[in-house]
């Protein structure tokens, strides 16, 4: 007699921690526009994935990425249109297959979606900027939430490394503008920063490999998100991922290049 055995899969964990933030956000402030919106966001980018899976891999792909993607398109772009949350999901998955280097994406794909719309269609869309509230408990719920699950994926010291360097620039921050140090840091309580730092950092597929060099990237992020925000740059956060992220995987592409070179060069000269 067969056994029939259920198995919790882990690809599973962050999905159901982003749609947490989404219904717990919504159930405290009721922040969703529009269902349809969020939806079709979703259902483009699950629908772009299995198509450009099947025809450029020959796979059915697992959908986790892809609902992610979705439901971060849904959440972050803010317009009343409709034709804005096609467009940017299927931007973020087809950027996963088109724009690769040496079998790697470099642009978080979801990023790069929002990035792309806020430099084509200014007019049309915007991202989600505005805090949900003043209430202090789901935020924390949600932070605490993110903060096990990110722990256990062990990529957590890239969630604290920015959020620490947010906080260090935001006090540099009040010294240049003259802004209140609760001002400067306010940002970082919002939605926006909580999917930034849970789900854009610390995706594994675009972020760099040690340890130690995501943490100097998340550090690099934040510096470049300062500078940006210092310029009066409305989408800092988003633009700073934009610009560190690709490079640093090609700077750490080019080490590696080399350190295979060394070896080769060394085991020839032996």
């Amino acid at each position: 007699m067969t056994r029939w055995k259920l198995r919790y899969d882990g690809r599973y964990t962050a999905p159901l921690l982003i749609t947490s933030i989404l219904i717990g956000g919504h159930l405290s402030f009721g922040i969703l526009e529009s269902y349809r919106a969020i939806l079709l966001a979703i259902f483009t980018a699950l629908v772009a994935e299995v198509v450009l899976s099947r025809l450029l891999r020959d796979r059915w792909p697992h959908l986790a990425s892809a609902y992610i993607s979705g439901i971060s398109v849904g959440i972050l772009i803010r317009t009343p249109l409709y034709w804005p949350f096609v467009v940017c999901s299927l931007l973020t998955i087809t950027s996963k297959y088109v724009l690769r280097f040496r079998g790697r994406h470099l642009w978080n794909p979801s990023n790069f979606g929002i990035c792309a719309m806020l430099f084509l269609a200014p007019h049309a869309v915007a991202p989600l900027s505005v805090q949900w509230g003043n209430n202090l408990w789901p935020m924390l719920v949600i932070w605490i939430l993110g903060s096990v699950i990110i722990w256990r994926f062990r990529r957590f010291h890239i969630c604290a490394t920015y959020v620490a360097a947010f906080l260090l620039f935001a006090f540099v921050r009040t010294f240049i503008t003259g802004d209140s140090f609760l001002a400067e840091v306010a940002p970082l309580t919002g939605p926006m920063y909580q999917l930034f730092v849970f789900f854009m950092i610390t995706d594994p597929k675009t972020t760099v490999t040690s340890k130690p060099g995501q943490a100097v990237v998340a550090f690099a992020v934040a510096l470049v998100e300062t500078v940006l925000r210092l310029a009066e740059v409305v989408h800092a956060p988003f633009y700073a991922l934009f610009i560190v992220g690709p490079v640093a995987l090609l700077i750490e592409m080019a080490f590696a290049e080399r350190r295979t070179r060394q070896a080769v060069s060394a085991g020839a000269r032996a």
